[in-house]
């Protein structure tokens, strides 16, 4: 449910917003803007150029990457392919075109850039040479691709295609071609923000040869299964072994009900020269995903979940000797989560990133003593790692800063910048002080929350304050950026910002990241409380004025807040939130969350974990509410379908509560169009002004 991987939204929103550009059109050249003021604006914010995709080149030393920027008027992104020297000096421009190109990848030789381009109507690989020049179109597969990557030695690539495999309404009822309807035998007919298509992403390979390519096989023929996995999977969940010989994928191969209730996904191995596929992970049953082979050829490390139908289990590092079969989990006595692997270029160690107390940290672990140690440390995020020659480039973000890349020494955990996207518009900004507290819990135990203050604050002010509820439940309150949720923004709009990483987020040990499932209303929600009565506390805080907000479990927890908060806030709002828990367990489409952090159905009398849990549903307590809310919801979110912001709404009115309902038709769990986005922020704050400032 905390599925938060927002370059994959970007992609999407990218296919959808360039199927019928052409190169005729005229290309968006932003422009810095020169600000009024030193606070940011939705304005200021959705004009940030959003950078990502980082790919080290083969020789260590350039890095490609992507920015996107919006223009807001056209309420649609452009997407450039940019390139930096590790060494450092001015970035480059590759592609500057009004198509959005993605799936930027170095060719193993170093020769040409490839990626995916909709310059021709359809999404096809092109290639271009390191300094963008020479852009050539070497695909035309019927209907397009989604993702490609080359073989080590250059002689194959994989590329992902859509291929139809079930039978529509027409295909069932050919003499009808008006009719307009779905016809449904199970589970999953739904994902995410997408009605099954009757389509499934399968893998094909090909031969290549310097921009040549043959035709495509079909690895996954006949399989109604998918890989990359919807609704987040890409090209990191396939890799090619070093020697082109074998291709690991990521799929779980279930469907319907089954699908729905199992997270137990396992890495194949598909031999290229026998056709033939087996099962590497047979027999661990959580996640399995995200293979890497070391460039060696004798190892491959991937990220593995230990427990079926629980998808906030502790995200490992298992490593195998494919020599011996040997699988080493190098993360046992590691009491964090590992993300983003990469081996070192000796074959000996891997980096990859963690979460540890509210920021995203590198580590890196040697294969001969599986001693794991810290290389950085700071209040910041590191989102990507990859080895160039002795340095290490990772895209770092924080509170206070969009992504950037940086060249990390790993002997001294130092950085320093090797992009300055948006120096323009953030030396035109002054930020909020960011400041880290631990609170002690009703239980005794020690809480970390972020404190976000307003810019130019006066501690001799007293200050409207915000609790933020997290989403998730299981996602961390790290130094993370956001382009909804932004701490600066709020704070630029004169509240103190109180973000607690409450009972069941990740990075402080998984029995804390553990305790939240079927306890909805129980601690998590008192340390919420905990945080902030504490911070009401200072002189500097108006405990008269006191407003919480949040999304999706977070939105939740505003919900549950509105009918047991006692008189301590003013102002609520919910976007996405759960309000009646029966119907979201019947509505939702991942049944192994509902499953595993509920504890089941609600028919399930004799099941005291479930029972106990529907007892938290806010619904229950609206005869207790008494205080101004705004519900936001979308009416493509398929995780918490919008009759739960809509009922809840209902119910605020019918109580002659203070309500407004904030809908979009056509975003999903997440707002991801930047006209809507500045609406989401202006309606945000027009709610809180009205009811903690006017």
């Amino acid at each position: 449910m905390k599925k938060n991987l927002f370059i994959f939204a970007l992609l999407a929103l990218f296919a959808c917003t360039t199927q019928t550009e052409s190169t005729q059109q005229k290309n968006y050249i932003p422009q810095t803007p020169q600000l009024s003021s030193d606070l940011m604006t939705p304005e200021v914010l959705w004009s940030f150029g959003r950078l990502g995709s980082p790919q080290v080149s083969p020789d260590g030393e350039s890095v490609l990457y992507t920015v996107t920027y919006y223009n807001i008027e056209e309420n649609k992104p452009y997407r450039d392919i940019y390139s930096a020297q590790v060494s450092g000096g001015e970035s480059k421009n590759l592609t500057n075109s009004p198509t959005n190109e993605f799936n930027t990848i170095w060719r193993p030789d170093g020769q040409k850039v490839g990626y995916i381009s909709t310059a021709s109507g359809s999404a096809q690989v092109w290639e271009m040479n390191p300094d963008g020049s020479g852009a050539k179109q070497i695909s035309e597969i019927e209907g397009g691709i989604s993702g490609f990557n080359y073989s080590p030695d250059g002689s194959k690539i994989f590329y992902i295609k859509s291929v139809k495999l079930d039978y529509n309404i027409h295909d069932l009822f050919p003499d009808l071609p008006k009719a307009n309807a779905r016809l449904e035998n199970d589970l999953m007919y739904r994902h995410w923000d997408q009605w099954h298509d009757y389509t499934y992403q399968h893998i094909f390979i090909a031969d290549y040869s310097d921009g040549k390519w043959g035709e495509g096989k079909d690895i996954m023929e006949g399989e109604r299964f998918d890989s990359p996995m919807k609704p987040f999977g890409g090209i990191e969940q396939i890799a090619w072994s070093a020697d082109g010989k074998i291709l690991a994928y990521t799929c779980k191969k279930k469907t319907g009900k089954e699908y729905s209730i199992s997270t137990n996904s396992d890495i194949y191995f598909y031999d290229v020269e026998t056709g033939q596929t087996t099962n590497f992970t047979e027999g661990m049953m959580g996640y399995d995903k995200n293979p890497v082979f070391s460039a060696d050829g004798k190892y491959l490390a991937w990220e593995s979940m230990e427990r079926d139908g629980y998808e906030s289990d502790k995200n490992r590092l298992f490593v195998a000797n494919l020599e011996t079969g040997e699988k080493t989990d190098f993360t046992a006595e590691f009491d964090q989560n590992v993300h983003n692997l990469s081996w070192n270029e000796e074959s000996n160690a891997i980096f990859f990133t963690s979460n540890i107390h509210g920021t995203d940290e590198i580590y890196h672990v040697k294969l001969s003593d599986g001693v794991i140690s810290r290389l950085t440390d700071g209040i910041h995020d590191y989102q990507t790692v990859e080895p160039a020659g002795s340095k290490l480039v990772a895209q770092k973000v924080s509170m206070s800063q969009p992504a950037e890349l940086y060249l990390v020494d790993p002997e001294t955990g130092t950085d320093q910048p090797l992009t300055a996207v948006n120096k323009g518009i953030l030396d035109q900004l002054t930020m909020g002080k960011v400041e880290e507290r631990w609170l002690e819990t009703t239980d005794g135990k020690k809480m970390h929350t972020w404190v976000i203050y307003p810019p130019n604050f006066d501690p001799n002010k007293k200050y409207p304050t915000l609790l933020y509820c997290q989403g998730g439940p299981q996602g961390t309150v790290s130094q993370f950026w956001s382009y909804r949720w932004n701490f600066q923004m709020m704070a630029a709009n004169g509240y103190i910002i109180v973000a607690p990483n409450r009972r069941g987020l990740p990075g402080f040990g998984q029995e804390w990241n553990e305790q939240i499932s079927k306890d909805y209303g129980g601690q998590n929600i008192k340390d919420y409380l905990t945080a902030i009565d504490e911070l009401a506390k200072e002189p500097f805080v108006d405990e008269s004025r006191l407003g919480a907000v949040g999304a999706s479990y977070g939105g939740f927890s505003v919900f549950f807040l509105a009918g047991n908060h006692d008189g301590r806030f003013k102002a609520f709002i919910s976007h996405d939130g759960m309000f009646n828990f029966e119907y979201q367990y019947l509505t939702t489409e991942e049944m192994w969350f509902a499953n595993w952090d509920i504890g089941g159905p609600f028919w399930e009398k004799e099941n005291a974990a479930a029972q106990r849990s529907y007892t938290f549903s806010p619904h229950n307590f609206v005869q207790n509410w008494d205080t101004p809310i705004l519900v936001i919801h979308g009416e493509k979110d398929f995780r918490v379908p919008p009759d739960q912001g809509m009922a809840a709404f209902n119910a605020a009115v019918l109580r002659d509560i203070p309500a407004q309902f904030l809908y979009f038709p056509e975003e999903n769990h997440w707002v991801l169009q930047a006209q809507n986005g500045i609406l989401w922020q202006r309606v945000f704050f027009n709610w809180l002004g009205k009811w903690l400032k006017d």
